[in-house]
C-alpha cells in the first residue's frame, strides 16, 4: 500500500510538471517577444536614419538625421511617424529631389532644413521642406545675383507683386519670344506651376514645374530687407500635396 501511495504521488508530480510546461513555454515566448520589441524600438530608428543619411549624402553633406516610429515595426513597411534631416550643401536635379520626396510618402511628418541647395543651375539658401500628412511646403531664399546667373544671358526678372498664391514678375529680354519688357504671372494650374505673360501675350504658357505625384497648389514671393549696396534677396515659397 505504501508503495502504491508513493507511485501515485510521483505520477501526480509528473502530471503537474507536464501541466506547467506549456505555461513556462508561453512565459518564455512572451518574454522573448518583449525583448525583440524593445530591441527593435531601440535599433530600428537608428538603422533607418543611417539609410536615409546614405541616400541624401549622394548629393552633398548631411549634418543629422532623426527617425521616430512607434511601434518601430512600422519601419518594415516604410512608414515612420517623423523624420528630421539637417543638411549643409546639396546639389541635385528636381527629379532627384522628387525621388527622395516620394520615398517619404509613408512618413507622417518630415522636416528638412538645408543651408544651400543648387538645382538646375539655381542656388537657394536657407531652404526647408515640411510635410504633414500629404501636405507639402517648400521655402528658400534666393539672391538677385543667383537669379541672374540661372537666367539666360540678357534676361532679367524683377518681382512686381505676390498675392493669392500667385507671383507676378517683370521680365526684360527674350521671354515668350518677345524682345521687350513683359509682365508674367506664375501660378498653380491643374497641379502644375505655370507662367503666363499678361496682356496681349496671355495666350502663351510656360510650364515651370511639373512632377508626377506632386500637385502644386500655390506660390509666394516676398522681398527681404537688404543692406545698402547688397543684392536684393527674396523668400520663395510653394505649397503642394503628395498624390
Amino acid at each position: 500500500m505504501a508503495r502504491m501511495g508513493a507511485q501515485k504521488c510521483k505520477t501526480e508530480r509528473v502530471s503537474q510538471g507536464r501541466a506547467r510546461w506549456p505555461v513556462r513555454v508561453a512565459i518564455g515566448a512572451g518574454a522573448a517577444i518583449v525583448v525583440l520589441v524593445v530591441l527593435a524600438q531601440v535599433l530600428a530608428p537608428g538603422i533607418a536614419a543611417r539609410v536615409i543619411r546614405k541616400r541624401v549624402e549622394k548629393y552633398g553633406t548631411v549634418k543629422s538625421v532623426q527617425v521616430k516610429a512607434w511601434p518601430a515595426v512600422e519601419l518594415l513597411w516604410m512608414h515612420a511617424d517623423e523624420v528630421r534631416v539637417s543638411a549643409g550643401r546639396l546639389k541635385m536635379s528636381p527629379e532627384q529631389a522628387m525621388a527622395l520626396l516620394q520615398e517619404a510618402k509613408g512618413t507622417d511628418r518630415v522636416q528638412v532644413s538645408v543651408e544651400s541647395v543648387e538645382a538646375s543651375g539655381l542656388k537657394l539658401t536657407e531652404a526647408s521642406l515640411s510635410k504633414h500628412g500629404s501636405a507639402l511646403r517648400l521655402e528658400a531664399v534666393v539672391s538677385e545675383a543667383d537669379i541672374r546667373k540661372a537666367l539666360p544671358q540678357g534676361v532679367e526678372v524683377a518681382l512686381v507683386k505676390s498675392e493669392g498664391g500667385t507671383v507676378e514678375v517683370r521680365a526684360s529680354g527674350g521671354l515668350f519670344g518677345a524682345r521687350a519688357s513683359v509682365d508674367a504671372v506664375a501660378q498653380a494650374e491643374d497641379g502644375k506651376l505655370v507662367a503666363r505673360p499678361t496682356g496681349l501675350l496671355s495666350g502663351l504658357k510656360l510650364t515651370v514645374f511639373e512632377r508626377p505625384g506632386v500637385y502644386v497648389e500655390g506660390v509666394e514671393a516676398r522681398a527681404l530687407e537688404s543692406a545698402p549696396g547688397r543684392d536684393a534677396r527674396y523668400v520663395l515659397s510653394m505649397w503642394a500635396s503628395l498624390r
